[in-house]
């Protein structure tokens, strides 16, 4: 359900992923009122794993599956859901103020959940082969390298399991481990030991990694024979390498006004509160010895009982009690209703509901302007297109002409009137792009995305033609920030355009710009980036 602008909450909770579902969980079924805010997939760092086997009571599964689940439990029980990005935290008085990118929100309490992001060890080459053969998300870039040899830098939880499932793509993995063994579970490590596509090299760290316009060659040292190890492939070809070396905390939001250790994590005390009266958190952006999805689940469910009671504390003193949550979990058929798409369509109720709160909020009316050929592909964003469409009143779908083949098939988004907005999807914009696509029709039909002042005439002081486009994967978590970034850009000003790719399908373009890594984004035809970046980022890229 959509979260209600200017209303007072029990608890907002920053970051999405297991710890903040959990805690959503606790404090919807205590009949708290409570909004979980989340920039990009609700779901964490866990949903960019392809298998997780260690959770108690559950079957091996995903951990976009397991967090679905968290989601929809939460849901159920009345908890409020948001896709926006925290800019500030505010105390006024009794209650928090949260600013996010759609507006501001009240509560008695906010829990930090906001996790963490991959580390960069910071070997010679790492920085300038970054999205051209190094890379951080086996998930989102595996693909990339099927058929040729991956290395593995890291000793952890993450450099083990991801190793193993990196081999469902690479002709061989080589994982270089800086101790003396794994430092995760034996179970773990064994089968990343045991894998007959997998070689581990104890006592080693990569010196240095070099190339073309790609990698063609890493140098490690054993660190206790001082021998150094020199690899190219033997047919002239290209390699990976992922770096899963740790996380650094997500903190910037609260630096400065709580306690942080010297590596950035958060201290909190057992109950998981923080140096800041009515601040918790929970989850990998605090200080643990261990962080697995069950630590950040039991962090959530603790800040979660310490949230209630306080909140419970702030309403008796100031006498006003936050609405309370509907609940819908009672409802024995909620659950097929929700997974189930209408009979022959593609959205379920669920996703309608969520499409018909955005459509409603739409001012103006937009074109859906299709360009197709006679591929699969293109009768697969046809049929996309058209029911969703048939959603609402306020999209229209026509077909256009004059497109390159090579641009085939793409959806431009034009206003009423048929003018430009400047936002276009090559492919079609499913997975993890769908939430993307509908924040992109938003920003073109308006009211959009809020926005500071600084940052709206930053935008609009663009007095140039500037082109972009952003390469992506849909199976990619890391790639919806940079997307409704550069869409949201365009969409406020005429000069800008925002093409984005399913990569999967333009294969001219990974060649053309070597991409080995998503998201990419490209200026103007010249200028390549990597990695996800927001608003600001982007506008600092631009110029």
């Amino acid at each position: 359900m959509a979260a209600e602008k200017n209303e007072l909450y029990d608890a907002v909770v920053i970051g999405g992923g297991p710890a903040g579902l959990t805690a959503a969980i606790y404090l919807a079924r205590a009949c708290c009122r409570v909004l979980v805010v989340e920039k990009e997939t609700f779901g964490g760092q866990i949903a960019l794993t392809a298998e997780v086997v260690n959770y108690p009571g559950s079957d091996p599964t995903s951990g976009a599956d397991l967090t679905a689940k968290m989601h929809r439990q939460a849901e159920g029980f009345g908890a409020e859901f948001l896709l926006a990005e925290v800019n500030s935290l505010e105390k006024k008085g009794d209650t928090w103020h949260v600013h996010t990118s759609r507006g501001d929100y009240e509560a008695f309490t906010v829990l930090l959940a906001t996790g963490a992001h991959p580390r960069q060890i910071g070997f010679a080459g790492e920085k300038e082969f970054r999205g051209h053969g190094v890379a951080y998300c086996a998930t989102c870039d595996g693909e990339f390298f099927t058929g040729k040899d991956v290395f593995v830098i890291g000793g952890g939880f993450a450099a083990a399991e991801e190793s193993v499932f990196l081999t469902r793509y690479a002709r061989h993995v080589t994982v270089l481990v800086r101790e003396d063994a794994f430092t995760c579970a034996e179970a773990t490590a064994r089968e990343a030991l045991e894998h007959p596509k997998v070689t581990v090299l104890t006592n080693t760290q990569v010196s240095e990694v070099s190339g073309d316009s790609a990698l063609r060659q890493i140098r490690y040292k054993n660190s206790r024979t001082g021998e150094e190890t020199v690899f190219s492939p033997e047919d002239g070809d290209t390699f990976g390498v992922f770096v899963f070396a740790g996380y650094v905390p997500a903190t910037d939001l609260v630096k400065g006004k709580v306690e942080l250790n010297p590596q950035g994590y958060v201290v909190t005390d057992r109950s998981q509160k923080t140096s800041l009266d009515g601040v918790y958190a929970a989850g990998d952006v605090c200080v643990k010895n261990l962080r697995q999805v069950v630590t950040a689940v039991g962090d959530g469910a603790t800040a979660a009982t310490e949230l209630e009671r306080y909140a419970a504390t702030m309403q008796a003193k100031t006498g006003i009690p936050p609405k309370k949550p509907v609940r819908t979990a009672a409802a024995p058929t909620r659950e097929a209703k929700r997974e189930a798409p209408a009979e022959g369509g593609l959205f379920s109720e669920d996703m309608r509901q969520q499409m018909e709160a955005v459509f409603a909020r739409m001012e103006q009316d937009l074109i859906l302007e299709l360009f197709l050929d006679d591929r699969p592909v293109s009768r697969e964003l046809q049929g996309y297109m058209t029911e969703l469409a048939g959603v609402t009143d306020k999209l229209t779908v026509r077909t256009g002409t004059g497109l390159p083949e090579a641009e085939l098939p793409c959806v431009r988004v034009l206003k009423a009137d048929g003018t430009e907005t400047g936002l276009a999807f090559h492919g079609v914009p499913g997975g993890h792009e769908f939430t993307s696509f509908m924040l992109g029709l938003y920003n073109a039909a308006g009211p959009g995305q809020s926005l500071d002042d600084t940052t709206r005439a930053r935008i609009r002081a663009i007095d140039r033609k500037v082109g972009m486009k952003v390469l992506v994967s849909l199976s990619c978590t890391m790639c919806p920030e940079l997307v409704a970034a550069a869409q949201q850009i365009a969409a406020l000003n005429p000069s800008v355009t925002a093409d984005v790719y399913d990569i999967n399908h333009f294969g001219a373009l990974k060649e053309r710009y070597n991409v080995m890594s998503v998201p990419c984004l490209v200026i103007d035809d010249d200028r390549v980036t990597f990695g996800k970046k927001g608003v600001q980022q982007l506008l600092d890229e631009i110029g």
